[in-house]
């Protein structure tokens, strides 16, 4: 069996490949390096090629799991599920504007947030996540800012006991790191009593990168050198790893959250 092409373009190929091959009854075809195009619905590539490249698992696994759960998540996003089952597993997560190259951005229930990312929301199943869209918000007689604090609720009851892995620099700068993997780390950047938490820690004020959806690393504000070499390993993990954020620092205030990519 020839192993799979880590190039864009034969990687491209190989997937269309192993869905006709897999999944018969599905139509796929190429829109382009790292973008297919499956029963008419554009999906990137992107993170299934970076999940492949980090060659944790068989290639052909990652694949055969992954749109086993893209195609499961169809069938649960088109059902109606009822809202007394729904709310405790109404979740947000972060992602970057850039999902919206391949999804009606009218599809699915999302906030605009900062730093060029938006705030989506999920069903937490068992196996996988499956967004929310616009129309079963409707359905469930919900306005916006309803579905996000109940998912800003839920998120801060998942896991309410966080533990803290602190770090400190030779040249005074700190950090603090959550490293649950469980999908969510990133999106803790929501949680409401965050500077409450972690700015004793951060002598006030901090800084948060989210380069990734399971990567939290939250900073002082100085020193300087120790910042630049923090966001120089930031900007290599958003490179890199799947499920991309943001390669900008999150500025976190006791009056909230900012982005710091316009400054």
């Amino acid at each position: 069996m020839r192993p799979v092409p880590l190039e864009p373009q034969p990687f491209t190929e190989c997937v269309i490949r192993l869905v006709r091959r897999h999944w018969p009854a599905r139509k796929a075809q190429s829109a382009g390096e790292l973008r297919i195009v499956v029963d008419g619905r554009v999906l990137s590539l992107e993170n299934l090629h970076r999940l492949v490249s980090q060659g944790s698992r068989p290639a052909r696994e990652v694949i055969r799991t992954y749109f086993d759960r893209v195609f499961e998540g169809d069938l649960l996003a088109s059902s109606d599920v009822p809202f007394a089952v729904a709310r405790p597993r109404i979740m947000p997560r972060l992602q970057p504007e850039s999902i919206f190259e391949t999804v009606e951005s009218t599809q699915i229930a999302h906030m605009p947030y900062v730093n060029g990312t938006v705030i989506v929301y999920v069903l937490d199943l068992p196996d996988m996540t499956v967004s929310i869209s616009t129309e079963q918000v409707v359905r469930w007689g919900l306005e916006l800012d309803e579905l996000d604090g109940i998912a800003r609720e839920n998120l801060s009851r998942y896991a309410p006991e966080l533990k803290l892995q602190v770090v400190e620099s030779k040249d005074g700068g700190r950090a603090v790191v959550f490293n649950l993997r469980d999908g969510y780390d990133a999106a803790r950047l929501l949680i409401g009593s965050l500077w409450r938490r972690l700015a004793p820690e951060l002598k006030g004020n901090f800084l948060v990168a989210v380069p990734a959806r399971d990567i939290f690393v939250a900073i002082t504000e100085n020193p300087p050198g120790f910042v630049d070499r923090i966001h120089d390993r930031v900007a290599e993990d958003y490179q890199r790893l799947p499920y991309p954020i943001s390669k900008e620092f999150f500025l976190v205030t006791r009056d909230g959250v900012a982005g710091t990519a316009a400054a």
